[in-house]
């Protein structure tokens, strides 16, 4: 199913529809201020699984997940001061942080360490969508294993087939990855670098 929904001012009852799909335990395709992104609700384990499988990756290489903001950040993180200051400025924005997680993340979407990568994207509908369903959703790009990441939302169906519930069409992103940085002992380094400039 195709949900197309305004990048500007996001529908409301569209947003509550797709919210109500991923609060049900189903996966949905949504667009990012990066890519289009594959996502659940973070507290479905079996819907994280799933995704596991339709990426085919282990789950010793957990996905990042999005945050409605700072605020929220601070219940799935820990955060020091140092860190703070930086993602106040950057966020929202292209980056993916890594933190150690608190209680809150399921284990499956933890490292050994215990650390996991959180983002606030710079996109009305990711907004909209993790603001209305009040949790976390998981963020991994919407592709499959040795493919592109489409660009037109009906690619995204004959992709996936049956195996997403919703496709947002959100219009066009950028189609570059965020960057990813870790901030793990007030030590940042650039895992991968994305559409985020770094340094700032």
């Amino acid at each position: 199913m195709i949900i197309t929904i305004n990048p500007d001012n996001p529908q409301g009852r569209l947003i509550s529809r797709a919210v109500e799909i991923i609060a049900s335990g189903g996966l949905v395709i949504y667009p990012t201020d990066t890519q289009y992104g594959l996502g659940c609700d973070l507290t479905q384990k079996k819907s994280i699984e799933k995704i596991y499988r339709l990426k085919q990756r282990s789950q010793k290489t957990p996905f990042s997940f999005v945050c409605s903001g700072l605020t929220d950040i601070a219940q799935y993180a820990k955060i020091s001061k140092f860190a703070y200051r930086i993602m106040k400025r950057l966020l929202p924005g292209p980056y993916t942080f890594i933190l150690s997680g608190t209680k809150l993340v399921p284990q499956l979407m933890l490292t050994k360490r215990h650390e996991c990568g959180l983002r606030v994207p710079d996109h009305p509908i990711t907004l909209a969508l993790v603001t209305a369903l009040g949790r976390p959703v998981i963020n991994t790009s919407a592709a499959l294993e040795g493919q592109p990441i489409p660009t037109d939302p009906q690619d995204f169906v004959d992709l996936f087939k049956n195996q997403v519930e919703a496709v947002i069409d959100g219009g066009f992103v950028p189609g570059k990855p965020s960057t990813i940085v870790s901030l793990i002992d007030d030590n940042p380094i650039v895992l991968r670098q994305g559409r985020g400039p770094w340094p700032v």
